[in-house]
């Protein structure tokens, strides 16, 4: 599923790009997962480097879109930034953070599907890790590794989780561990293969997950979790 964050400050402006968003993915057939910062100190704060899209307002009160930009562009060289601005002058700027480009305020619907055909044409030429599988129904899926949240042993069988929906897959934890040792897998149960990138947060024994809930991490498992999620998003941490 495509990531797209939304920095901006006027609620009424990210109320437009989302009824955009929403006309866009039912005119195409697209599905995205959208979220909203309403300064660019929310969207580096603890950055990780797993949006696809982010649409930039450039003047926001405590940290402004260019600045975000460049922040973000020192740990994140695959995101796809777009500026949405009522100053046509700012789309200079837009080169030292290799933007995709610059909408106007306001934006027109024509405008934002136009632009949003590019965006994907340009997320799409990019190699991507898919999974491909049989689930206990006898479906045949495809998936991208990064949409992965978590999986888990349930009896004779695995349950994949997504940000919006659930496979079961009759096969192991352990020959998925195997499978994606490379993808930023982890265990932090014996149990439970977390994807790194999806974590959000350590609180206590457990580790919150994106899209909600939380995960418990063994006790023979923590350190081991813990150094591994600190490499995974060690450099690429941002402070504001």
């Amino acid at each position: 599923m495509i990531r797209i964050g939304i920095v901006e400050d006027d609620a009424g402006a990210i109320e437009r790009l989302l009824s955009h968003l929403d006309r866009f993915q039912r005119a195409h057939g697209e599905k995205f997962h959208v979220g909203a910062f309403h300064d660019g100190a929310d969207v580096i704060a603890d950055y990780r480097p797993d949006w696809d899209v982010l649409f930039f307002d450039v003047q926001m009160p405590r940290v402004d879109g260019m600045t975000a930009a460049r922040r973000i562009r020192e740990v994140d060289s695959e995101v796809i930034m777009v500026f949405v601005t009522s100053s046509p002058h700012y789309a200079v700027s837009g080169y030292e953070v290799d933007a995709l480009s610059y909408l106007l305020k306001p934006v027109s619907y024509a405008s934002f599907e136009q632009e949003m055909t590019r965006v994907l044409t340009r997320i799409r030429r990019r190699p991507r890790r898919e999974l491909l599988f049989t689930a206990t129904d006898g479906a045949h899926h495809r998936i991208g590794v990064d949409d992965i949240r978590y999986i888990e042993s349930v009896r004779h069988r695995i349950d994949l989780h997504t940000l919006d929906t659930t496979f079961s897959i009759a096969t192991t934890v352990k020959a998925m561990e195997a499978e994606l040792a490379d993808c930023g897998f982890m265990r932090c149960h014996s149990g439970l293969l977390v994807n790194l990138r999806h974590v959000t947060g350590i609180e206590g024994s457990d580790c919150r997950i994106r899209g909600g809930g939380r995960l418990p991490i063994s006790r023979p498992r923590k350190r081991e979790f813990l150094a591994a999620l600190a490499e995974h998003i060690g450099s690429r941490g941002i402070s504001a």
